[in-house]
């Protein structure tokens, strides 16, 4: 752990150094170095993550697929979301809106006396045990995680934005970035405030995302795979989460045409299995929302079109 620890300092160091610190300069950023410093860990995991997908989860897909690839300009417009949020595009957004707003409440809780909880120390002597530390902090968020998956198919209104996740008819696995931008800063937002609240360093923060968004893509890649009676209930699968975007099984009630569903986890069937949600069914079925098709409802076809039928959908109007 400290030898990877230090290297992907040592690489953000020099990332920063080489490319970023200099433009900064030269757009007058310069009182902003410490943030852009803490941007290059983002945009350093985020060409990491690239990396993968393209030599390891990419062969895995045409090695064996569960079918074949016929809308090329859909995985392109998938391909876009994952740029814009893997490289960090989104969170410098969120940076110039949202984060001095989280700095500002945060800063005034702590003037308060409200101190950070830190729920890693509820182990003894996890002080010394960075890995169990981390390990607490990834069951705690995806646990969370898990809940506000149950919440975007339970809310009416949250589905309405998330049913543009499930409308990828050729799912792969640049399909888990495809989401509206604005359930995407809800989701978030969640995400960092709980993670402020019960303590989580920065570092492993960045170590979490990192891992659950590089799961998420094996997940949705288009691959047959399963991980076996008991590996199934170890992680989740490709073949576990297919099941949750397939027609009619994964996101609607028993089937019906209703808000519900199965398979909510992200990293971990656990939650699932212990809230009655799991479905173990070894099946791989076509994927999209039951609304779909030549005479159903239009979830748009390029970045800027799902984007807006998606807030029409919020208003009611599509």
């Amino acid at each position: 752990m400290e030898f990877l620890g230090n290297a992907f300092s040592d690489a953000q160091q020099w990332l920063f150094e080489t490319l970023i610190q200099p433009v900064m300069f030269a757009l007058g950023l310069a009182d902003l170095l410490v943030d852009g410093y803490d941007a290059t860990g983002w945009l350093l995991v985020g060409l990491i993550q690239m990396a993968v997908l393209v030599t390891l989860i990419g062969p895995l897909q045409r090695w064996r697929p569960v079918e074949a690839v016929t809308d090329h300009a859909a995985v392109r417009t998938d391909m876009l979301y994952t740029v814009i949020h893997r490289l960090g595009l989104f969170r410098v957004v969120l940076f110039f809106s949202l984060d001095p707003l989280f700095d500002q409440l945060f800063g005034a809780l702590r003037v308060a006396g409200l101190g950070t909880f830190h729920l890693d120390a509820v182990w003894p002597g996890v002080t010394d045990q960075a890995l169990v530390s981390l390990v607490i902090y990834l069951l705690a968020i995806d646990l969370l995680n898990y809940w506000i998956h149950r919440g975007q198919h339970q809310f009416g209104w949250w589905w309405t934005l998330h049913s543009l996740h499930h409308s990828q008819r050729q799912m792969t696995m640049w399909s888990d970035n495809r989401n509206h931008l604005l359930d995407d800063v809800i989701r978030d937002v969640l995400v960092v405030v709980v993670a402020q609240l019960i303590g989580i360093a920065p570092s492993q923060f960045v170590a979490i995302v990192a891992l659950t968004q590089l799961s998420e893509n094996f997940q949705h890649a288009n691959v047959r795979i399963w991980f076996g009676r008991w590996g199934e209930r170890l992680w989740i699968s490709p073949r576990f989460h297919r099941l949750h975007h397939s027609v009619g099984i994964g996101h609607e009630s028993a089937g019906k045409n209703t808000l519900g569903g199965s398979n909510f986890g992200v990293l971990l069937p656990w939650w699932d299995m212990l809230f009655g949600t799991a479905n173990f069914e070894l099946r791989f079925d076509p994927t999209g929302v039951r609304d779909q098709g030549e005479q159903g409802r239009d979830y748009g076809r390029g970045f800027w079109a799902q984007q807006w039928l998606g807030l029409k959908r919020l208003a009611g109007r599509a």
